[in-house]
């Protein structure tokens, strides 16, 4: 009968036997065989006498962990993962009045604009950069600079940042997400709030001064609409930045906007399609539509 290699093995270990290295002759006497290796095994050869042995440094503590708590190895691979799936989460908002696209030099730096339609800051055009940390996303929350510091209760006068920490007090992984800091951004200029503000003449003017604290919104508008057409503070490829009209490069663009029409494959499904918004040469009201009236 065969047996599998295995378990004859196993059987063969549960008996009693003499050692590897006697072997019994026919008159009964016992002489030295060479040792035989245990099957499976390697031996290694033996170590010379003046040999040095080598030993490997000593880690000082654990095992390397990058600051996001994964393994260095693979941690920043780990941090463009969330920082694209982030991105690809803003796309997916459609979030109203805000265009926002990633540094060419740095993925951690975000360039963005937010329109604001109506209300107190009507016509705003603010343009901003998003600062991620470096750990993120379990570090703390990310960093919101505008460009020009707006005249808002919750805008540094100084610096231009945004009191984020407000709406975001401990930055929860997998909870909170980089859109909704944006979206934060853009209510602040339709819900005022005064408490605890960064800028403590903002708050107290709409407080008790709302027409004083309206002029001043409104030269702070002003005062941003007017450095527009600046060039980047930052000198980056993908650094939003605005030009004047010319009609020989954004005329035929604006003509192609407004004829835009449906794809016939999209007729069955009943779906409207609504013009893309345009802004007229020297103002920042958008619009969409042609101002003649419709032909009958």
């Amino acid at each position: 009968m065969n047996l599998n290699p295995f378990w004859s093995m196993s059987a063969n270990t549960s008996r009693k036997q003499r050692p590897d290295n006697e072997e019994q002759s026919g008159n009964g006497e016992q002489r030295a065989s060479p040792a035989r290796l245990p099957f499976g095994k390697k031996q290694l050869p033996a170590i010379p006498k003046n040999a040095a042995p080598i030993t490997k440094p000593t880690a000082m503590g654990t095992p390397a962990q990058s600051a996001n708590g994964t393994h260095a190895s693979y941690g920043p691979f780990y941090l463009e993962y969330s920082l694209l799936a982030e991105f690809t989460l803003v796309i997916k908002q459609k979030l109203p009045g805000i265009y926002v696209q990633p540094s060419y030099k740095s993925a951690l730096m975000w360039f963005g604009v937010i329109f604001i339609r109506h209300g107190l800051y009507q016509d705003g055009v603010f343009k901003f950069t998003v600062y991620i940390p470096d750990n993120y996303p379990d570090g703390e929350c990310p960093k919101l600079v505008f460009d020009i510091p707006v005249f808002h209760p919750l805008v540094d006068p100084v610096s231009g940042e945004l009191d984020v920490r407000r709406a975001f007090n401990k930055w929860r992984r997998n909870h909170n997400h980089i859109w909704q800091v944006l979206m934060y951004a853009r209510t602040i200029f339709y819900k005022i709030n005064t408490t605890e503000p960064l800028n403590p003449e903002a708050a107290v003017l709409y407080e008790k001064d709302v027409q004083l604290f309206k002029s001043k919104v409104v030269d702070s508008v002003k005062l941003c609409n007017s450095h527009l057409f600046d060039q980047p503070k930052i000198d980056d490829p993908y650094a939003i930045s605005f030009s004047p009209w010319n009609p020989a490069i954004h005329e035929e663009a604006k003509e192609r906007m407004f004829t835009y029409k449906r794809r016939p494959e999209d007729h069955h499904k009943g779906t409207q399609v609504s013009g893309l918004s345009w802004v007229k040469p020297g103002s920042t009201q958008p619009f969409s539509k042609d101002d003649s009236p419709p032909q009958s």
